[in-house]
């Protein structure tokens, strides 16, 4: 069984920062391109950026500049470094992972169950 688990969301004021976490446990052998998305009340969700193994990354242009995703191969983990946050980035963010299950060669997709984030004064 392969489980995504996201942490670190909260209330934060306009201007601040929040670092949310992605961990991947379970039968795992490999952990392909990760991602984060969000989903505002209201609204479909949205790609928010994505990181490959390697450490290439992409970022939505409404997130550029602001947001950052790193992650640590060895530890199964994906970080989001959120600053200068805005009201419209408030919603639940959600951890997305391309993963193959030990024994198997098939790739799957998996989902977290996602953390909130709200931003308001």
């Amino acid at each position: 069984q392969v489980q995504l688990l996201e942490s670190g969301g909260g209330l934060v004021q306009p201007g601040g920062s929040l670092r949310l976490s992605c961990t991947a446990s379970g039968s795992i052998a490999s952990v392909y391109t990760m991602a984060w998305y969000r989903q505002a009340p209201g609204k479909e969700r949205e790609l928010v950026g994505t990181i490959t193994r390697a450490g290439n990354t992409y970022y939505t242009d409404s997130v550029k500049g602001r947001f950052t995703i790193s992650r640590d191969n060895a530890k199964g983990k994906m970080y989001l470094e959120m600053n200068s946050l805005k009201p419209e980035d408030t919603g639940v963010y959600y951890c997305n992972a391309g993963i193959r299950r030990s024994g198997t060669l098939r790739r799957d997709g998996y989902w977290g169950q996602g953390t909130q984030v709200t931003v308001s004064s």
